[in-house]
């Protein structure tokens, strides 16, 4: 049996143990603490972390996310991080509310119900879970790719309102593990593990800020679960959406996503096309899109879901207008570029 440290957290005055053959941040699910965190794949910094006392190594991980000039100060990502001691760590990033409030990780099958592409390579995959499964709305699920230990992570679209049917959003990859199973390898009634709920990008119930959503791909599904939720909670906070595509025929749900902002106080949803013009449609990246449109980004919550360069374009809007970090929530979504296929 693998050694075992105490880990303390500041400056949340929290406890936990570890054992040295686990990451610490699955150590803190198995302990029901949430910490913050997004890809679990070393790609994303979410969970990026500074070891104040304590031996920890990490397992290979993206210099993006955590460059070596901060891993010899004492950064780390908690997601790759094995303790051989007892350490001490400093959470940069933390919700209070979160930390220990967050829902328990659950295993549950899943028969596949629909499998439907939406565009050229997104579908909709749409799965009944045979027993309870809850999330919050902007969370992500693991699901384990058939006769394999391996697993890919992918946003829920639906709402906890609609348990009976989960849908995902799933970007298709030249070779992905996964999504090559969407063309061919998956039927309706097959058996599918799910395993979850992940991700710390949800919307934060209480709060009245006006919600900016900026999205790109696959980074729809848990805008769409955010925006779903607003309307069956009668929210009446202002909502900005804004997704970015290449071309028109990269746009898909316009229609779904109308119907939703029909039923809210104050919503506008804006396409972005960036390699072409097309009808009504705003022309540029998604981020220089927002920055024409959004003068007073520090007044607004901003939800960022899609690929990481999209992601960090945003992010680098946000901090230029001085949006407070405790104000924005992101999701990078990971690709056969980063990892070993979709």
């Amino acid at each position: 049996m693998a050694d075992r440290h105490r880990i303390q957290f500041e400056p949340v005055d929290l406890e936990m143990e570890v054992g040295e053959d686990e990451k610490i941040l699955d150590a803190a699910f198995r302990q029901g603490i949430h910490l913050m965190h997004g890809c679990r794949e070393g790609q994303c910094s979410a969970c990026k972390s500074y070891v104040l006392e304590g031996e920890i190594q990490m397992e290979r991980y993206s210099t993006f996310a955590c460059n070596d000039a901060e891993v010899a100060e004492g950064y780390v990502l908690l997601c790759k991080a094995h303790a051989f001691s007892d350490c001490t760590i400093e959470l940069l990033n933390f919700d209070e509310d979160e930390l220990l409030g967050g829902l328990p990780i659950t295993t549950v099958t899943t028969r596949v119900a629909a499998i439907d592409p939406v565009t050229r390579d997104i579908v909709s995959l749409r799965l009944k879970p045979t027993e309870p499964f809850e999330f919050k709305p902007g969370q992500y699920a693991d699901l384990t790719i058939p006769g394999s230990d391996e697993h890919r992570s992918f946003s829920m679209a639906t709402t906890p309102s609609a348990p009976e049917e989960i849908e995902f959003l799933i970007k298709k990859y030249p070779g992905g593990r996964f999504s090559g199973l969407l063309d061919n390898g998956l039927a309706v009634g097959d058996e599918l593990s799910m395993t979850g709920p992940y991700g710390s990008s949800t919307l934060k119930d209480g709060h009245v800020l006006p919600v900016v959503c900026i999205a790109g791909g696959a980074g729809m599904a848990p805008i769409l679960s955010i925006l779903r939720h607003l309307s069956e909670t009668g929210s009446t906070r202002p909502v900005r959406f804004y997704y970015g595509a290449r071309t028109a025929a990269d746009l898909f749900y316009l229609d779904a996503i109308r119907d939703l902002g029909a039923t809210l106080t104050d919503f506008e949803f804006v396409p972005c096309l960036s390699e072409s013009a097309s009808g009504d449609f705003e022309v540029g990246n998604v981020s220089d899109v927002v920055e024409r449109r959004e003068p007073q980004l520090n007044r607004c919550e901003a939800y960022l879901c899609g690929p990481p360069p999209m992601v960090d374009a945003a992010l680098a809007l946000l901090d230029a207008h001085d949006v407070p970090k405790d104000q924005v929530f992101y999701d990078k979504f990971t690709s056969p570029a980063t990892t070993d296929g979709v």
